[in-house]
């Protein structure tokens, strides 16, 4: 009998888990210079997500070096230009940049890092751009993030 109610209570809540979503991705980068992903989409339901990103490369961060930068698609150009200037230490980033909304660290291969995004920065409409900083990659790493409505 006990068996029964306890699976009564997990087949009603099973909708729930069905529908729940998840506040949280991972985007994997290679010594190819490609993101797993080309598009994010973050539930409004959420009020943090956040972005794990994985190197299933093996270079080091030197010779191939990836993060993951979130900006305003209108701003991408200007934070990328100005980062190059920042150089190395850096991370190929404006220190305190204000139009970066998140960022992780720059990473070699067989490491990972995240960043955590307060979704009130976010704006349902926005068009916003997420790319790696590191000098040459931008071009083919990168994609688009949205607000679900």
């Amino acid at each position: 009998m006990k068996s029964q109610f306890v699976f009564a209570v997990l087949l009603s809540a099973s909708p729930l888990l069905c529908w729940a979503q998840s506040c949280e991705v991972t985007v994997e980068s290679s010594d190819t210079m490609r993101y797993s992903m080309r598009s994010i989409s973050v539930p409004k339901s959420c009020e943090t997500f956040k972005v794990t990103l994985k190197h299933t490369g093996r270079m080091p961060k030197t010779a191939m070096g990836h993060n993951w930068v979130l900006g305003k698609s209108s701003e991408i150009d200007a934070i990328i230009k100005e980062g190059q200037q920042a150089g190395s230490e850096h991370d190929f980033l404006k220190p305190d940049d204000a139009r970066i909304i998140a960022k992780t660290v720059l990473i070699g291969g067989g490491q990972a890092a995240d960043t955590t995004i307060a979704t009130s920065k976010l704006k349902p409409g926005e068009s916003y751009t997420f790319i790696c900083s590191y000098p040459g990659h931008w071009s083919m790493m990168r994609g688009t993030l949205k607000l679900e409505a």
